[in-house]
Parts: C-alpha cells; sequence; structure tokens
C-alpha cells in the first residue's frame, strides 16, 4: 500500500540526528552529512587552493565532527560549529601547500580608502565575490574571515600562523585593492559615451562665388 504524502513521516530534526550520531548510526551520519554537505562545501571553496582540495577538507571537517559530536551539545550552535570547523580545516589546506604559500607582505597600508557604498550598491552579489577571488591570496583570507566569518584579528593570526599586526594590514590592503577593483568595474559598466557629431559647416558664411558660365543657356 502505498503511503501519501500527509502520513509520510516528518523529517528528522537536527536534534534528533545529533542524539542518533552519538549512537554511531550510520544513516543519521549520512543524514546529517547530506544537510550541510553542499553550503559547507560552498565555504570550502573560499579558503582551500582548489575545488578538489575543498571536497578533501570537507571530507576531513566531517571526520573532525563526528569525533566531537558528544562536546557538542547545543542544535542551535551547531551551523556555526560546523561552518568554523570547515574554514579551519580549509585553511589547513595552504599550510599543506608549501608550494602555493601565501605571501603576507607588511607594505604601506595607512589610512587607506574603504569602497563606498554607492559604489558596492551599483554591483551584484556575483560581481562583488568575482573581485574579491581577484585580491592576492593573503588579502583575499584576512578580508573573508573578518568580513564574512567574523573572526577577531588575534583568531585571524592563530589561524593562519602570522603576527596580529599582520592580519590588520592584509584588512587594509584588502579594502584598498577592492576599492579599485571596485571603481574599476563601475566604469566598465557605464556605457560609452555617444560620439558629438562634428559641427556641419554653416552655408551662410560660405564665400559666394558666382557662376563662370551661365546655369541655363537661352
Amino acid at each position: 500500500m502505498s503511503v501519501s504524502p500527509s502520513s509520510a513521516a516528518a523529517p528528522p530534526t537536527l536534534a534528533d540526528l545529533l542524539a542518533r550520531c552519538r549512537q554511531h548510526e550510520p544513516a543519521a551520519q549520512l543524514a546529517l552529512y547530506e544537510r550541510f554537505a553542499v553550503p559547507m562545501l560552498a565555504v570550502a571553496t573560499r579558503y582551500a587552493p582548489s575545488r578538489p582540495d575543498a571536497e578533501d577538507a570537507l571530507q576531513d571537517a566531517f571526520i573532525k565532527i563526528f569525533a566531537n559530536l558528544p562536546d557538542q551539545r547545543e542544535p542551535g550552535a551547531f551551523a556555526g560549529w560546523v561552518r568554523r570547523i570547515v574554514v579551519s580545516t580549509a585553511i589547513d589546506a595552504w599550510h599543506q601547500r608549501r608550494r602555493r604559500r601565501i605571501e603576507f607582505a607588511l607594505d604601506d597600508a595607512l589610512d587607506v580608502p574603504t569602497p563606498d557604498a554607492s559604489a558596492i550598491e551599483q554591483l551584484t552579489v556575483a560581481e562583488i565575490k568575482t573581485l574579491i577571488d581577484r585580491l592576492p591570496a593573503g588579502c583575499r583570507l584576512v578580508m573573508l574571515l573578518f568580513t564574512i566569518e567574523g573572526y577577531a584579528h588575534a583568531e585571524i593570526a592563530e589561524l593562519l600562523g602570522i603576527a596580529e599586526a599582520a592580519s590588520r594590514m592584509q584588512l587594509a590592503r584588502a579594502r584598498q585593492r577592492l576599492t579599485v577593483l571596485i571603481e574599476q568595474a563601475n566604469r566598465e559598466r557605464r556605457p560609452a559615451p555617444t560620439p558629438t557629431p562634428a559641427p556641419r559647416p554653416d552655408a551662410a558664411r560660405l564665400p559666394f562665388h558666382p557662376p563662370l558660365t551661365p546655369l541655363f543657356l537661352p
């Protein structure tokens, strides 16, 4: 006998899934992974060196998540806890990739401008993300951790293995470069001005030269 949609079992709550995962139920672990895998892969992709690295980081992150579930008892804070583990695991990939090491140069970045709100509003979210992806790796990571994840500079410094002053400098550099990129993108979005046609000579001001021969012969 078929089951009608109204009588079908409701999906388990997060609290139920967590309780079953703590009992090491494979079906519950799979359901929990599937609930978070897509958004957390997007997060990992922001910080890992490549898409394959992001996928590996996601797998490693969930190994940590399942291993530490007994210490996490607040379902309301679970999503944020998962996100922090995914971010830190994805950044670990940078530390493991010595040939693609992040450079954290400390150039002069004091009193740099921040992107104007009106300039940002002229761009779509996708365009802003594309511009952020064009930032140097060090700047981009610090900016994402500070503005998207809400990390303090002390936390960023510990996560990336840099000085706290370096984190502040990288954020300043990111804002400076992003300002330039946003202004450039807005200029490219503006339609090219229509060329003004050259003024035609005024016929009334041309010198009059009478014809040398009559226009009409008798």
